[in-house]
């Protein structure tokens, strides 16, 4: 018994000595005090489809492709992804908080999506799990944001511009996305090393989707 309780302590010192050495800790949040009013983070008020590049770069596959983003505010959205030489296609339809794939495995989506929040957030919109005690803080025209306590969301505006949304556990930035003024989408696990691009290459404007849009297989 002795023996077995000692190697749980060993493996699970090795796993806290593996997490503080991949997630980075969270810093203290720069700025003045500001009140924790924070923007609405909300959609654009017309349907969209975002064609966009993909990279995906993790420590057990690298790839790209191309996909393209059905938008429907205020909280609907359809993703398909398409990998490069077209030999396999994934898709994930997110309703506010509720994450869809197909019935069937579907390997290529689960590596590329993020968790509902961080995706809405490379979208544009903020729908963080609400949470008592946020603390914001403004630096010139960036308002930060801790929500929680203990912190479990990170979030950054510039402007009224949702720009960065980070996941924190025990005071650590477990995963992020950030949206880069005129540059990439990223999303990046820190404990997987797992980070995915998007390089947004059109946008158009369209009245509505099918409902089909909304059915996987």
């Amino acid at each position: 018994m002795g023996r077995s309780r000692r190697f749980r302590d060993c493996l699970t010192a090795a796993v806290l000595l593996l997490w503080c050495g991949c997630a980075p800790r969270l810093r203290p949040l720069p700025g003045v005090a500001a009140p924790a009013r924070l923007p609405a983070g909300a959609l654009p008020p017309d349907s969209r489809r975002i064609v966009f590049r993909w990279e995906l770069d993790d420590q057990e596959l690298s790839a790209r492709g191309e996909g393209a983003a059905r938008i429907a505010p205020p909280d609907s959205v359809r993703l398909d992804f398409f990998l490069a030489g077209g030999v396999a296609s994934g898709a994930a339809i997110l309703i506010d908080d509720e994450l869809r794939l197909p019935r069937r495995g579907d390997e290529l989506a689960r590596r590329l999506i993020p968790p509902p929040p961080l995706l809405w957030g490379a979208l544009g919109r903020l729908a963080v799990p609400a949470l008592r005690d946020t603390v914001a803080r403004v630096d010139s025209d960036t308002l930060r944001a801790d929500i929680g306590n203990p912190v479990t969301w990170r979030v950054t505006f510039v402007r009224d511009t949702l720009r960065r949304i980070e996941r924190v556990d025990g005071g650590r930035v477990v995963e992020w996305v950030a949206r880069a003024a005129g540059g990439p989408v990223r999303y990046r696990h820190e404990i997987n090393r797992r980070q995915l691009d998007l390089f947004i290459t059109r946008t158009d404007d369209v009245s509505a989707f099918d409902p089909d849009v909304w059915v996987l297989p």
